[in-house]
């Protein structure tokens, strides 16, 4: 295949594949529940053969590039928090998956650790808070690591904890259901991989995971001039 003759992204400079080809493979993979092998079998019906460690260093390098881009048009999520974690393995081992829903199940956000205590709630509520404006409620699971991170940070002044209108920390379970049932479809997109091989790269991957059904939500508010279109749209959010 030749290079693209005509003006490119600059992010894609220097790869051989045309932009629109690393982008499907992009969104295909964030989306669909396709390994990197199924979309080399795919693409190759269409003419364009590659190997699936191409398709791997793509999503690893532009995952989180992706999600600044449409970060850019993301619309508000609700006040209403509901935080919980689960689990996944990475290279065997463990690894805690903290994650958070609005009350319409609108993802707030998430956070890959390898440990599950006060310091890796501290730095998923941070994360949390640094994108998105105060709850006025978060309700939590009953792991009180994270409640006592959560206290620990309002005492320190990083949310509205003592003044007028505080932010209500609390836990129901039934409240909780939404942000359970939105882990099934992480996990159920993670079984198509055949393990994830190393820290850096399932944070890198698990971004990606993150934003797909984020636009079908209807996060992100997309300027009409952009077009309707994946395909069109996916190319002028990655070139604003």
């Amino acid at each position: 295949m030749t290079h693209r003759k005509t003006k490119r992204n600059p992010l894609f400079a220097g790869r051989w594949f045309e932009d629109e080809v690393i982008l499907l493979c992009l969104r295909w993979y964030f989306r669909f529940k396709l390994s990197y092998r199924d979309l080399v079998q795919i693409l190759g019906e269409r003419g364009l053969t590659m190997a699936h460690t191409t398709i791997l260093r793509w999503v690893v390098r532009y995952a989180e590039t992706c999600e600044q881009r449409w970060r850019r048009f993301e619309r508000p999520v609700g006040g209403s928090w509901r935080v919980d974690e689960t689990f996944i393995k990475v290279r065997g081992q463990l690894a805690y998956f903290y994650r958070a829903v609005d009350g319409q199940g609108n993802t707030v956000e998430f956070y890959l650790s390898r440990t599950r205590g006060k310091a890796a709630a501290q730095a998923f509520f941070r994360q949390g808070l640094k994108h998105h404006t105060h709850p006025h409620s978060s309700t939590l699971d009953g792991h009180q690591p994270s409640h006592s991170a959560l206290r620990v940070m309002g005492m320190n002044g990083e949310f509205n904890f003592r003044g007028p209108n505080p932010v209500k920390i609390r836990s129901c379970q039934y409240l909780n259901n939404i942000v359970e049932q939105d882990h099934r479809r992480v996990k159920f997109r993670l079984q198509a991989m055949v393990g994830l091989k190393s820290f850096f790269n399932a944070r890198r991957v698990i971004v990606g995971i993150e934003l797909a059904p984020k636009i079908p939500k209807h996060q992100f508010a997309i300027p009409d001039r952009f077009g309707s279109g994946p395909t069109a749209i996916w190319r002028r959010v990655m070139a604003a």
